[in-house]
Order: C-alpha cells, then structure tokens, then sequence
C-alpha cells in the first residue's frame, strides 16, 4: 500500500549544493520542515548498486538510520547512447580528480575525450532520475524519470550544475546550462520525478 509522508521533517539525503537548492524549489512551500543530510554529518555512503533506484535506497536508508527522519534521496545520471549508456550511475565519479573533490568541468570534458572517438555529433542522450523516499522503519516509495536530448559542444550556460551545459533537452534550443531554474525545473529529469512523487506521497500535491 502507498504511503503517504505526514511527518513534520524531512531530510534531503544530499550534500550537494545545487541539489539542495533544486529540490527546495521544486517542493516549494511547505508545512514542514526541510534539512539536508549535511546537518548530520559529512561523510557519504558508499553507493554500491548498479541501478539508480538501489543507489538512491542506499543514501536515503543510510541517512534516515543516521538522522532518525524520514528521508528523501536521489540518484541521477547521464546516460550517453554513443558511450554504451555512461557515465550513467557513474556520473558523478566521473567528475573526481586527482584530490578527490568533485569536478563537473573535468567530467564534462572526459564525456567529450570519449565522444570525439566515436561518431560524430549528434550525440544522443538522456538524463535518469530515480527518488525514493525512506521511512525509518524501513518502508520506502519509490519513482523514476527520464528526459531525452543531444550532447553538444561547445558547452552553453552558466545555470544549474553537473553536466547541465552541455546537455540539451528534445524540442528546446537552449542547454539546462543555459536555462533558468525555473525552466529547467518544469522539463528535468528531476523535476518530472518530483512531480510524479509529490503527487504519489505528498497530501498537499494536486
């Protein structure tokens, strides 16, 4: 049975800024409280599945045991069609350098060393976003979204984070890099998850 969150503080089992801000927005007002999993410590576990939805159950277990609160993660990725699908659950590492510190610059140009050997553009692919939703006595909902489009270069756009300016959405002529918060949040990956677990979990949500 679907389980509806009535609790009066949810943590965001994020410590990534521009996440933090997203998933705010996304949420927009609310009648509880919203912290992130920086506020109960900076370590990160270790994400060891190969899909998104059992990454995504890994940092919302791990942070609801850690906090005591029902806990909200995501995992994300993008899934590059000509690289057989990555970086894909592994975006994120592709974006570590040498001092262990995240990236994206160096992720995005790894992304177009690769591509520049294989076919020329266009370079089909898409953003994946799995959520899921953790009670801390171990009952969980889960939703996941896509959004197709095209790698392109040069990269566009100084908004949003990640590989955002150089991925742009089927139908659009600007980059989630070159869109506003708003915008992007009405089409992304993210955002039609959003939509889809507010509606599923979330009493306020029409």
């Amino acid at each position: 049975m679907i389980r509806f969150f009535r609790e009066k503080t949810l943590v965001l089992a994020t410590r990534n800024e521009g996440k933090i801000q997203e998933f705010k927005h996304l949420f927009g007002k609310v009648d509880f409280t919203l912290l992130s999993a920086k506020s109960f410590g900076e370590d990160e576990p270790e994400e060891s599945e190969n899909t998104f939805v059992g990454n995504a159950l890994i940092k919302a277990r791990e942070t609801s045991k850690l906090s005591g609160y029902v806990c909200l993660a995501d995992d994300s990725g993008l899934c590059v069609e000509s690289l057989n699908g990555k970086p894909g659950i592994k975006s994120a590492d592709w974006a570590v350098n040498q001092f262990g510190e995240r990236d994206f610059g160096l992720g995005i140009n790894k992304i177009i060393k690769a591509l520049n050997g294989q076919k020329k553009p266009p370079w089909y692919a898409y953003f994946k976003c799995a959520l899921v939703l953790y009670w801390p006595d171990g009952h969980y909902e889960k939703v996941e979204a896509r959004i197709k489009g095209e790698i392109i270069w040069p990269r566009r756009g100084e908004n949003g984070h990640g590989y955002d300016p150089i991925f742009l959405p089927s139908g659009y002529k600007m980059t989630f890099g070159e869109m506003d918060r708003w915008e992007k949040n009405k089409i992304s990956h993210r955002g039609i998850a959003m939509e889809k677990l507010l509606k599923k979990c979330f009493c306020y949500a029409e």
